[in-house]
């Protein structure tokens, strides 16, 4: 199978070893014609910074960071054809709130086959071959594809688009406090409290959106969680420490969007968030 790759961040360029390993052919889409290699070389995969080469692709993967999904897919339009899509970027658009389904939908509307892959990976590590599962949500042919391109992971099938993608945003959110906490908070007893306070937060409002209770217990949910807020190679976690200590911020820190698009869509739904308000205030997120 030939797979196009939209985005060759860490995340973009770990999935491309792991779909080179699988035996299908990868094209590799570069905004600046870069990407991290993890000391690998593939035959089978090319890196190129010309959007139009993904047109004659069997299968389009989204990993793209949030915050530029939507301009990057509006410039992909052209060469779309019909492929079935997978989107790996976890987060939600800011501005509106929107998860990156919804952004497909918006900007792809004859798009039939869309998923979403998320899980417990940091990217390294998948790279490096290291036992990873992940959430594949969607229809029947997404399942299929991902199985036959994504074969060194532990897949977990699901038709919870919505619920695998709020998982997601949810634990980057989740993440940051979580590392701010481990800084600021007066004992473990106050870390846990509000470590389970904001998570519930968060599954109420993935049940008000039309989530499935069960998801946010799969890979994508307590499984990601887990990875995330609970290590220092998260970038979440220590962008809530380097918070904490008043220190800037280096990269793209997801949770710190997340938090706010999860702020924002609770308030489209009616949903109380008064944890997930409170960490922002205290972090002085706007």
């Amino acid at each position: 199978m030939k797979v196009g790759i939209i985005g060759a961040g860490a995340w973009g360029s770990a999935l491309g070893t792991i779909v080179a390993d699988s035996g299908n052919d990868v094209l590799l889409w570069s905004f600046c014609g870069d990407y991290k290699d993890f000391g690998k070389t593939y035959a089978n995969l090319r890196v190129t910074s010309n959007m139009a080469s993904v047109a004659d692709t069997d299968v389009w993967i989204l990993v793209t960071p949030a915050s530029f999904f939507r301009e990057t897919l509006q410039n992909a339009k052209t060469y779309y054809k019909n492929q079935p899509i997978i989107i790996c970027t976890k987060g939600a658009e800011v501005v509106s709130g929107s998860c990156m389904s919804e952004i497909v939908a918006d900007v792809l509307p004859d798009a039939q086959n869309v998923g979403v892959l998320s899980g417990p990976q940091f990217a390294i590590e998948v790279a490096n071959g290291v036992p990873t599962g992940s959430t594949i949500a969607g229809n029947d042919v997404v399942q299929d594809c991902a199985h036959i391109i994504f074969k060194n992971l532990y897949l977990s099938d699901s038709d919870d688009i919505i619920g695998t993608q709020l998982c997601g945003i949810g634990k980057n959110a989740v993440a940051l406090i979580a590392g701010y906490n481990s800084v600021v908070a007066r004992g473990e007893n106050e870390r846990a409290m509000i470590f389970t306070r904001a998570w519930c937060e968060v599954i109420k409002l993935g049940l008000a959106m039309g989530a499935k209770i069960e998801t946010f217990s799969d890979l994508c949910g307590i499984g990601d969680l887990f990875l995330s807020a609970t290590s220092v190679t998260s970038r979440n976690f220590s962008g809530g420490i380097s918070i904490a200590h008043g220190e800037d911020l280096n990269g793209t820190i997801e949770g710190l969007y997340a938090l706010s698009a999860l702020i924002k869509r609770a308030e489209q739904n009616g949903v109380a968030t008064p944890i997930l308000c409170e960490m922002r205030d205290r972090m002085q997120i706007k």
